[in-house]
């Protein structure tokens, strides 16, 4: 059930993530030929140590002395923020509520708690993906951070930047077996108070990610279908 408290929580709690794997079982090419928007999730969590790597395939950290990005921003000034929206059994051994991404440490901290993907599913004008999926990353941007060196053609750059994150986000789901899509029509001001956004963030896009339905049914079948070979018991 959504949560009807809209505030930030008083305590904000820190939350550390798993440290993202740098190797893979799914090539770049594989990952680009399968990626598709996947818009239909089971009622199945994701686990956290997914959670991370998703995270990190957007704005985590890839190299400690320099402090560059897994996505490429103009002038590395990195104006975008990323919020992780986790339903109600949403994520294993993760709170339902609403958590801030720190590239920097590579942990969150949750700004809301409860489950809120129905007050999201409201502000991304009722889309269903919205609703059903385990986790949304929303990610939003302080323009000013580019805008300073770059001017107004600093805003062009931060959308170009979110595509770029959101694409890692992409084929990292299709390495780990998930299924996302983007949305970008949803209403900012809404999105802002239930993200709990500063003032100077705007949203920009909107990520949900869960594991695809059609993934879930071929597995019960297979699973159907292997119980009925003999020699296999349970």
């Amino acid at each position: 059930m959504t949560s009807v408290r809209n505030s930030r929580v008083s305590k904000p709690a820190s939350r550390s993530l798993p440290v993202p794997n740098l190797v893979g079982g799914v090539s770049v090419e594989e990952a680009i030929a399968k990626r598709r928007s996947v818009r239909e999730y089971a009622s199945d969590p994701i686990t956290l140590a997914e959670l991370s790597q998703l995270l990190w395939a957007a704005q985590g950290v890839t190299d400690a002395r320099s402090r560059h990005r897994a996505s490429p921003s103009a002038g590395a000034l990195y104006p975008l923020e990323l919020y992780a929206v986790v339903g109600e059994r949403g994520v294993v051994d993760l709170a339902a509520g609403i958590y801030h991404y720190s590239p920097e440490d590579g942990g969150m901290t949750m700004v809301k708690d409860g489950d809120r993907s129905g007050e999201l599913r409201a502000a991304a004008l009722d889309q269903e993906a919205v609703g059903l999926a385990a986790v949304n990353i929303v990610t939003a941007a302080i323009m000013k951070r580019t805008r300073s060196k770059y001017g107004e053609r600093g805003l062009q750059y931060v959308f170009q930047e979110s595509g770029h994150a959101a694409e890692n986000v992409f084929l990292q789901a299709v390495s780990l077996g998930l299924g996302t899509v983007v949305v970008g029509a949803f209403n900012e001001e809404e999105i802002r108070s239930v993200i709990g956004a500063r003032p100077e963030e705007r949203p920009v896009y909107i990520q949900s990610v869960g594991v695809p339905l059609r993934r879930r049914v071929r597995s019960e079948l297979r699973r159907k279908t292997l119980s009925r070979e003999p020699g296999r018991h349970r």
